[in-house]
């Protein structure tokens, strides 16, 4: 792999939480090596509030973000991806669509900070410990020489980052 900009798509059943944090993260933190999106299997429509207060803390333009299904990056004219992760297990047991570019996939689970039931402060809370737990495994990857390693390889570190513990 090359000093290219790497496409990856963020997946997720709603598109309105774990995988919006994820595109704004890799969109931000890794120094442009990323161009990241997100979409979802079945998308609600929306972003949920507390995943653009998260997001908007450290900067990141929050006007475009939309949920977004994931068959926009299906088509012919879509970008091709270098990458695709799941965040979600519901997402990660879909048949997805074909993904042009033939990416290399990996899941990476996280629990769903929007199922968190209670106040505003504790859901708040839920979601800045999500981010921080997205955010590790983002920077892990983000730091691999990806261009001195195999296809290979590169799905290796990807399911080991997605198998961590992270808190």
């Amino acid at each position: 792999m090359s000093d290219k900009v790497f496409n990856i798509l963020i997946l997720c059943t709603g598109n309105t939480s774990r995988s919006i944090m994820a595109e704004a993260l890799f969109n931000t933190i890794t120094n442009g090596r990323f161009k990241a999106y997100s979409a979802g299997s079945h998308p609600t429509g929306k972003v949920n509030p507390f995943a653009i207060e998260q997001v908007s803390h450290m900067g990141y333009p929050t006007d475009n973000l939309r949920s977004k299904n994931w068959n926009e990056f299906a088509t012919p004219d879509a970008p091709v991806m270098d990458f695709v992760i799941t965040v979600c297990d519901n997402a990660a047991g879909e048949v997805c669509p074909v993904w042009p570019g033939q990416p290399i996939s990996a899941h990476w689970g996280f629990e769903d900070p929007a199922a968190v039931e209670g106040t505003d402060d504790e859901k708040r809370a839920s979601f800045k410990k999500i981010f921080h737990q997205i955010r590790t495994r983002i920077g892990i990857f983000a730091s691999l020489p990806l261009k001195s390693l195999d296809r290979f390889s590169i799905k290796r570190e990807m399911d080991n980052i997605g198998n961590a513990k992270v808190d």
